[in-house]
């Protein structure tokens, strides 16, 4: 279904820091999985669920920020149909299957990397210490003419899914090419998307023109729009590579389907500048005067803003993605993210590519996102734990139009759960699970990454992507990379 492009205005909430979450005492002796059905409290009579998560602290990021210690989740055709003390849903719940969480593991919502392009896997590193426009102009697109095919995408996208299960990542943005071919892999392995097609007014890999990238998003859009994971979209890239009627044809087409639309927006100084020389206007007012923006639109990077333009951002309605680290590998500037809080304009945390950050692990950006608000600002009190976590979670939900869905652990909304092991070296002892879960946690502290109430992960488990086939097939198409960019052969 397409989502409800409806956010909430931003309060105050993110500024209140969360009760310290003293450790449980008891140590985890459960076996991870087990397949019997959960006990039963003797003469309470019992519903049927399909999975059971029991133990650990429950992070919910509700809109009263439960923290429920040894805790429990019970779901049900994909949804979260209970949330309560273990206690509870063991008396109240049996399903065919239950995790265990051990009592010192932290049980959160999905993680939602809110900008990327999954297929770039395969660039990963293929060039490094550029300025953007450099990197762009003289390797990546240039790259991507030579090796972007069905198949590198789906290679590319299969291995960044990969990566994004490891670390709980569970939804996730995708602007590249050949769409399609993402979404088949996205309802393979069992993750969460918005899949848009990219639109620029150069020759593009499989459209050679604007118009061969409006086709292809429109059979986009009509053969995914009713899919309970993929949401199809189209991606104009940015306000200085698209002609205005071609961002105006986009948009029209993604609001026939009520899909949302993604683009760059405001990156970097290059961009305010041709923008400006070409309109007189910043990006973001260039992208307001032509009738562009809406609450359907999810803008990432959002760097170089004026007053002005976080005004009209909130007015529109416009959700943006912070990228943190890939921001400051390109040194594209700092986005603005307290201003943008207290206008209210909707905001989210996404790696960007894995050949500019170059990974896609949501606690790195999580971690890396703090920091570089404090020292800009000159200011430790800066973007405090719990709005870091609400970036990555409920609040990215928001940014992208998916906050009816996803993003906190609440009754109705899709079952989309992260369990992190609490026994971790790094993870001990536990004072506060705002601030584990954004200074300490790392990705490869998950145990489980659930999407839809089905485990795509458990325990070193990967149970939807083949492992050895998937890291075959990236390194095969490596080696086109390498030639197709000029690298050295080692």
């Amino acid at each position: 279904m397409p989502p409800n492009l409806s956010r909430l205005v931003i309060g105050s909430t993110f500024l209140l820091l969360a009760a310290a979450c003293a450790p449980a005492a008891e140590t985890r002796s459960a076996p991870a999985a087990e397949t019997s059905s959960a006990p039963a409290r003797a003469g309470r009579p019992t519903e049927q669920a399909d999975l059971l998560i029991l133990g650990g602290t429950v992070v919910t990021m509700d809109d009263g920020r439960r923290v429920i210690e040894n805790g429990g989740l019970a779901i049900r055709d994909g949804a979260l149909v209970a949330i309560d003390s273990r206690a509870e849903i063991e008396a109240g719940w049996t399903a065919s299957e239950v995790v265990e969480a051990g009592s010192h593991d932290l049980v959160i919502p999905g993680l939602i990397n809110g900008h990327g392009h999954a297929a770039m896997t395969l660039m990963r590193g293929a060039a490094d210490d550029l300025a953007l426009m450099d990197w762009l102009e003289q390797y990546i697109f240039p790259g991507e003419a030579k090796v972007v095919d069905p198949d590198f995408v789906r290679a590319g996208t299969r291995l960044a899914a990969l990566e994004m299960i490891r670390s709980g990542t569970t939804t996730f943005v995708d602007m590249y090419y050949f769409a399609d071919d993402v979404a088949e892999v996205v309802d393979e392995v069992g993750m969460r998307a918005i899949v848009g097609e990219s639109l620029i007014d150069l020759p593009a890999p499989g459209s050679p023109t604007p118009a061969d990238s409006l086709a292809y998003s429109r059979a986009l859009m009509e053969r995914w729009r009713d899919h309970p994971r993929v949401t199809p979209s189209i991606a104009p890239h940015a306000p200085y590579t698209v002609a205005p009627e071609n961002l105006l044809a986009a948009a029209e087409l993604a609001r026939e389907f009520g899909m949302p639309i993604l683009i760059h927006l405001a990156e970097t100084s290059d961009e305010v500048d041709q923008v400006e020389e070409r309109f007189g206007l910043t990006p973001t007012a260039h992208l307001a005067n032509i009738g562009f923006l809406g609450p359907d639109v999810i803008g990432a990077h959002a760097v170089w803003l004026t007053d002005d333009d976080i005004e009209i951002l909130a007015a529109q309605d416009v959700g943006v993605v912070h990228n943190p680290e890939s921001n400051l590998k390109l040194a594209s500037g700092v986005m603005r993210v307290g201003d943008l809080f207290a206008a209210g304009v909707a905001t989210g945390l996404g790696t960007d590519g894995p050949a500019s950050n170059n990974d896609l692990d949501m606690f790195g950006a999580m971690l890396t996102a703090p920091l570089q608000q404090k020292n800009v600002q000159v200011d430790p009190t800066a973007t405090p734990a719990l709005q870091i976590l609400a970036m990555a979670t409920i609040e990215g939900a928001r940014a992208l139009g998916i906050a009816d869905r996803v993003g906190s652990l609440e009754i109705g909304k899709r079952a989309d759960v992260v369990i992190l092991d609490g026994d971790a070296p790094n993870l001990v002892p536990r004072f506060d699970p705002y601030s584990h879960l954004v200074y300490a946690a790392r990705g490869d502290n998950v145990r489980a990454t659930i999407v839809e109430g089905a485990i795509l992960f458990l325990d070193g488990e990967f149970r939807t992507i083949d492992v050895t086939a998937t890291i075959a097939a990236a390194r095969a198409q490596a080696a086109r990379v390498r030639e197709a960019v000029g690298l050295p052969s080692r």
